[in-house]
């Protein structure tokens, strides 16, 4: 055979950068699911406080959402392909630290060095998708299966989890993370053809700086201010110095050559719509799995195993209803598809306000697949036409701002519904300990501990004959506090669907031109190709000036 028969064809290289994006991002969200049902086994193990160990996923969520911007700006300026591998390179050191780990503070740094690799998978798998397969209508499809690998990620996690504290120490949840990504690393290497924008982008160091200040500061104060006080000190200067740094950002952004995140990308409805609708469904959904999560645990006190079992049918549910939502894209309007997939997650949320201690799985089970359905339709529409709002040489930007959403979305949905569950449960368990039959000077301690430690230091304490009443009665303010996590959580759900209605509707010249509507078809619905992106006139992004 010789030389030409025996190359990689173009339709090779296609498939093979599909099938590698879709890895890493599987390998990004891995560690999400599985540390978040983990963390009692690890509490338990390292001895540390609530406030200890809420930081393990935070050290995660953290850099994941500060350096998302910055990952995709690098890709864009240094070859997508090595931003990829070291995203990869990463993950892997972080799981090998994490793996490793005997104290709290190891383990927060194998965690951080994960949530760096994850910054910088996200927007790359997305940019390299995008380079491989120009035409928005093909690209939809793969953009699809890339969504299914992410929502994959998160039904494997309590899974292997599960599996792996019912035999070995929790450290070990970390061993399928340290050789995934480096296969995938040594695979790709060879495989995969990098690209970069053509555009002459450079690197924006005052964004990225302020950036990367802004977001931390702002996430970090909203997940202390929850645990703690948002009056304390520390949590009022982190919010001051994440709004001061934010508004640098976007002065520093407007005056740039080449700034990292292209305010005029906002001008674009479709672009702002999935904007929002990423940071208000990511808060109301992560902060719910969080919150279900500690009613499978404390309430129905369920094992690691059978919690996630319980909870692996949300993502499976996406993942069945998601695989045609990218080749269904072209048919029907994306505005259509987001909307109705966020009114089916707002049902299931309101349904279940009604779970008490007995619910049954099979009473549970039908609202979790209903609320995966929702999500399936959401996840690839949104993702796909956040990418297809913006000219095709600015993919990276596009898929990184997008996901930057998204993150901060679920790094805020557990501080900010935590904190929500515990101010009224707290807030509820007098009663439900005078119900019980609790009272006086035991049912003052129970409540005082409650109030410092949160519910989980009340199982820690010695109750005695009362030891079961008093499990009782936290389990019912628990419920009470979940009630009105999953109102808040349908909420956001109604408001990110009210959102995709009034800023996805098709511009008159999209419905004089004929093009799909929703915003699923970029700039005034003409094809999106790097011709197009590179030469249409009516572009409004500040980007031809460069």
């Amino acid at each position: 055979m010789n030389a030409t028969t025996t190359a990689i064809r173009p339709t090779d290289r296609r498939a093979a950068t599909v099938v590698m994006a879709c890895l890493g991002v599987f390998v990004a969200y891995l560690p999400i699911t599985t540390v978040a049902v983990s963390l009692p086994a690890i509490q338990r193990a390292l001895n540390t406080s609530t406030a200890q160990l809420s930081w393990v996923q935070d050290a995660f969520v953290l850099p994941m959402a500060a350096f998302i911007l910055t990952a995709g700006v690098f890709g864009d300026v240094h070859g997508r392909k090595k931003v990829f591998l070291s995203g990869l390179l990463f993950c892997a050191a972080g799981a090998a630290v994490a793996l490793c780990a005997h104290d709290i503070r190891t383990l927060w740094a194998g965690q951080a060095l994960a949530g760096l690799g994850s910054a910088a998978l996200l927007p790359t798998t997305l940019a390299l998708i995008s380079h491989a397969v120009p035409d928005h209508r093909e690209r939809g499809k793969f953009i699809g299966l890339w969504a299914m690998a992410l929502l994959a990620a998160l039904a494997v996690g309590p899974v292997v989890a599960g599996v792996v504290l019912d035999h070995f120490a929790w450290r070990w949840i970390y061993l399928l993370s340290v050789p995934l990504p480096l296969v995938a690393a040594a695979v790709a290497a060879p495989l995969l053809t990098d690209s970069r924008a053509q555009h002459g982008r450079k690197l924006d160091w005052p964004g990225q700086i302020t950036a990367a200040v802004g977001i931390t500061a702002l996430v970090y104060g909203v997940i202390e201010g929850g645990a703690d006080s948002f009056t304390a000190p520390e949590v009022v200067a982190a919010l001051a110095l994440g709004v001061v740094a934010l508004g640098a950002f976007v002065l520093v952004e407007r005056r740039s050559a080449s700034p990292m995140l292209d305010l005029a990308v906002f001008r674009s409805a479709a672009f702002t719509a999935t904007a929002l609708i990423a940071l208000i469904t990511f808060l109301g959904l992560i902060g719910f799995f969080f919150v279900l999560s500690l009613y499978f645990g404390m309430v129905q006190q369920l094992g690691t195993l059978e919690a996630g079992g319980r909870l692996l049918l949300v993502p499976v549910a996406a993942i069945v209803a998601g695989a045609p939502a990218g080749r269904l894209m072209h048919r029907v309007p994306a505005r259509w598809m987001i909307t109705a997939g966020l009114l089916l997650i707002a049902g299931p949320l309101l349904a279940m306000t009604n779970l008490d201690a007995d619910t049954s799985y099979g009473s549970i089970a039908w609202r979790l697949i209903v609320l995966g359905v929702g999500l399936g339709l959401v996840t690839t529409p949104m993702t796909a036409t956040a990418v297809a709002a913006v000219p095709h040489h600015l993919a990276g930007m596009a898929s990184a701002a997008n996901n930057t959403f998204r993150q901060v979305g679920g790094a805020l949905g557990p501080a900010v519904l935590g904190a929500l569950l515990s101010t009224r449960a707290v807030h509820a368990l007098p009663g439900h300990l005078a119900d019980a039959g609790v009272t006086g000077a035991q049912a003052h301690t129970i409540v005082s501990t409650a109030e410092e430690g949160g519910l989980g230091a009340v199982a820690g304490m010695n109750l005695g004959s009362t030891a079961g009443q008093v499990y009782g009665a936290l389990g019912e303010s628990l419920l009470d506090g979940m009630r009105l996590c999953l109102v808040v959580a349908a909420t956001s759900a109604v408001l990110a669907a009210a959102c995709a209605v009034v800023l996805l509707r098709p511009s008159k010249q999209q419905v004089a031109e004929g093009a799909p509507k929703g915003g699923s078809a970029p700039r005034h619905g003409r094809p999106d190709t790097a011709e197009n992106a590179q030469a249409d006139p009516a572009q409004p992004l500040g980007h031809q000036r460069a």
